[in-house]
Order: C-alpha cells, then structure tokens, then sequence
C-alpha cells in the first residue's frame, strides 16, 4: 500500500477457533471509503477450484465419472481433431487418440487452454482471439451453447491427456457442471456449496443494494508496471446477469 500497489485489502486468520482481522485502506485509489471486513472482492482464477470442488460433488453421486468420455453431455467436443504442431495451419491436424475426459478437463490437460503462452502467433491463437475465446479477449459475449459451439470448430492443440495449458478446461467444466445437474452453473454452486458454507455473499452478480460494499478492480501491465482499473463496480457490469458464467468469473464471481 505504501508503494500504492494497492488502495487497501482485508486479510483474515483462524485458527483454533481464534480470529485476527486487518481492513486497511480504500476501496480504491480514488474512492474514500474503506475497506472493511464484509468489502465485496473478486475471485477471478480462484473460482477455478471451487468449480473442481462443483464437479468432484458430481463424481460423488456417480453423475459423472472421472475417466469416461464427456461426449453425451458435451457433442460438440466428440470425434476431436488435433493440431500436428501448434503451429500448423487449422487444417493440418490429426485424430484425437481418445476422447476427452472430466479428469483432462479437471487437470487441464483437455488440449483447449492459452496457447499464447506456447505460441502467440500462431493460426490457432489468432482464430481463439477471433471467437473472443482466449483470456486476452476477456469476456466472451455469448451462451455457454454459443461458447461450445465455438470450441467445436477448433481444433486441439494437443492430445486428450497429454499437456497442460491454463485456464479453458475450467471454462468447459463449468459448462459440464450445468448440463449434468440441469441447472445454470450459479444454481448449483449456490446450493451445493455456497450456502451450505454460509458463503452468503458469493456468486456471478452483486445486488444493487451491496454495491457500495465492492472493492475496484485493478491490473498491472505486464511491460510497463502501469496500474490501471481493469473493471469498475458499476451496475450494469455486476448487477447484471451474464450470458456465460465464467470460470475465471469473467470477473464477476465475487466473495468476501
């Protein structure tokens, strides 16, 4: 906070039945209200293990199966293709060896992920941008069928099981989640485990009402340093439903 990094933040330990609470600062640079114990964050990448947490409940009750395909809930990923290289051209791939699975898709290893991290150039890339699928395009405008259906005529970029890439397996998890329990992702996650866990103030969007209570949202640029706001606590942004309820929360799940 001194180096202004951070406007404020709220930590918390317990431990043994014992509590300690710090709430120091802001809820933004420019914003004098303060950060208190009950302040609304975002959880952005964090909501990637409560979403595992969501299909181990599945596994659980025997919904899903951890090493049997996911075709009969996901068609649009059955009789998959894959890139030769991550390089190749879109139409230069080969059969998938197997078909994907809920443990690819929990290890991330379902061959869909940010492969700019591999190859920034690359034909596969430049088509995710171009159905604003990756991280860098941010939020995907449409349904979680729209979101599949993109998925579906891309190609892999690499074999069921056999490489880790970040973030877009979660992404298809989520979409499996809610068609297995045949409700929205929100649902779910609301009854299974927010609010058996007393997580009263966590999902997709913030009522109107507890928006004073949301800390803003900042990025730093990975070149520059530069601190800027990646998303304000506006109403139409969180009090809105969304089409697709992101697992990297499209920054919308939100907790305290």
């Amino acid at each position: 906070m001194d180096s202004g990094r951070l406007p404020g933040l709220v930590a918390l330990i317990s431990r043994r039945g014992a509590e300690h609470v710090d709430a120091i600062g802001t809820l933004a640079f420019d914003h004098a209200a303060p950060m208190r114990r009950d302040t609304i964050f975002r959880l952005a990448s964090v909501t990637k293990p409560v979403t595992a947490v969501a299909a181990m409940i599945l596994v659980e009750e025997c919904k899903l199966r951890l090493h049997d395909p996911v075709d009969d809930f996901l068609p649009e990923l059955a009789n998959r293709k894959v890139l030769r290289t991550i390089d190749s051209e879109l139409n230069d791939t080969v059969p998938a060896k197997r078909p994907l699975t809920t443990r690819d898709l929990l290890t991330f290893r379902s061959g869909y992920g940010e492969v700019a991290f591999l190859s920034p150039t690359c034909p596969l890339q430049r088509a995710l941008i171009e159905a604003r699928l990756p991280l860098s395009a941010w939020r995907f405008p449409g349904t979680p069928d729209e979101f599949m259906q993109c998925l579906g005529r891309l190609p892999l970029a690499h074999q069921p099981g056999e490489q880790w890439l970040y973030h877009m397996s979660a992404e298809i998890l989520g979409v499996l989640i809610a068609r297995v329990a045949g409700m929205p992702l929100s649902a779910f996650m609301r009854q299974r485990i927010f609010e058996p866990l007393g997580m009263k103030d966590t999902g997709f969007t913030v009522p109107e009402a507890h928006l004073g209570r949301v800390a803003t949202c900042y990025k730093t640029g990975f070149s520059t340093g530069e601190i800027t706001v990646l998303e304000e606590p506006r109403s139409d942004l969180l009090a809105r439903p969304c089409a697709f309820e992101s697992r990297w929360g499209s920054v919308r799940l939100h907790s305290r």
